[in-house]
């Protein structure tokens, strides 16, 4: 098979996609990032890793997380990039939900793309972690953290150059089978960069309140599909449990205890001093400033009520884990504070969470939702 010339309207369909069981979650690190780049001065190294099963992948990739990072090279690169490759990696039929909402198929994801590099042409994606669970028959799912770091040297969608530098996480979780990413969940942290490029948040959501972006804003139905896409069932915490440490039922726990009112689990489940990166640059260490944020955000929609939608982990006791959770939430904006004067807005939030672990409390935490968006919902009912 040519991989550089794939027959598109022959690859078949991989929707929906399947859930993971806690027998598809890796017990080790032997294929993880930390082990592809040790201490990340080589982005691409000569030996990519232990050898995978990934049946129906390019056979050049040697391993799931390989395929991530060196496809995301590929195709951000400034030297050899190669922005049409994703029509070989993403599926004709592929499903991503952004900031903005729904976007289907690859060709929108190559045009979305090409306007990014175009607007920030030194653009890189510099990958910081991979957690990872699946295999090659039931998919493998990955989350994603990577950082990307550019120039916006030439107009963009949000107006004309402004030659600033940006330097924002992004968090990527996708579904892959068969050399083909089929359904993504990415929060491109549009609120962080908008502000490093120096454009004031709430003019810029009003305007594109009034003049949205593609699959904005999302539908009943797409809200729905965001929410449960990939999600079990049940969690695998009921449908299997373990004794010991549980990585479902821990970040099951922590999430619906902090975010729908209990801080209190702030005590029992992250070590003092440990570091957190968030949204629109948020940036801290330690509980209390942590409570600050909770706080902030509950204030501003007492009513909050989030769900955990797909946990995913690699790791052990000894080593500690690695835990990548999807969540979402509703909530009525009815009070004052972060987000301005009350609206009444009922508003659709949802977010990606990385976390390192070791004996049983969170000493990392990296935490992305669609702040932008949100500002956008709020903009809508305000100015509408």
């Amino acid at each position: 098979m040519n991989w550089n010339s794939r027959d598109r309207g022959n690859r078949k369909s991989h929707h929906p996609a399947q859930p993971l069981a806690r027998s598809h979650m890796p017990g080790t690190f032997a294929i993880s990032l930390r082990q592809y780049t040790g201490d990340r001065s080589v982005r691409i190294p000569a030996d990519r890793g232990p050898s995978q099963s990934l049946r129906g992948f390019d056979p050049d990739y040697r391993n799931i997380v390989d395929y991530i990072v060196r496809i995301t090279y590929r195709i951000w690169e400034t030297e050899n990039r190669d922005v049409e490759y994703i029509g070989e990696c993403y599926a004709p039929d592929s499903i991503v939900y952004d900031d903005y909402g729904l976007q289907s198929g690859s060709r929108k994801i190559i045009d979305d793309t090409f306007h990014t590099t175009g607007a920030f042409p030194d653009i890189i994606l510099d990958a910081e972690d991979v957690i990872w669970g699946g295999d090659d028959q039931i998919g493998f799912h990955t989350s994603h953290l990577t950082r990307i770091i550019g120039t916006n040297t030439r107009p963009s969608r949000y107006g004309a150059s402004t030659g600033r530098r940006v330097h924002v996480p992004v968090i990527a979780n996708c579904v892959a089978l068969e050399n083909d990413i089929f359904l993504e969940h990415v929060l491109y942290n549009t609120s962080a960069m908008l502000r490093q490029l120096g454009i004031e948040l709430w003019p810029e959501a009003e305007r594109l309140a009034a003049d949205p972006p593609h699959g904005w804003p999302r539908s009943d139905t797409v809200w729905r599909d965001l929410r449960k896409a990939a999600s079990p069932d049940r969690p695998i915490s009921v449908t299997d449990p373990v004794a010991g440490f549980d990585p479902d039922q821990f970040s099951r726990r922590v999430h619906h205890s902090i975010w729908n009112g209990d801080v209190g689990a702030l005590d029992w489940a992250y070590v003092p001093d440990f570091e957190f990166e968030g949204t629109t640059g948020r940036t801290f260490a330690g509980r209390r400033p942590y409570r600050s944020y909770v706080a902030e955000i509950r204030e501003c929609f007492p009513d909050l009520d989030l769900q955990v939608d797909e946990v995913y982990w690699m790791g052990n006791d000894s080593d500690g884990w690695l835990i990548s959770t999807r969540w979402s939430a509703e909530g009525t904006h009815e009070s004052g504070g972060h987000f301005g004067d009350a609206t009444g807005t009922e508003c659709q939030i949802w977010g990606i969470t990385q976390c390192q672990v070791k004996n049983g409390r969170i000493r990392k935490e990296w935490q992305l939702f669609n702040e932008f968006d949100l500002m956008m919902q709020i903009s809508r009912d305000r100015h509408g």
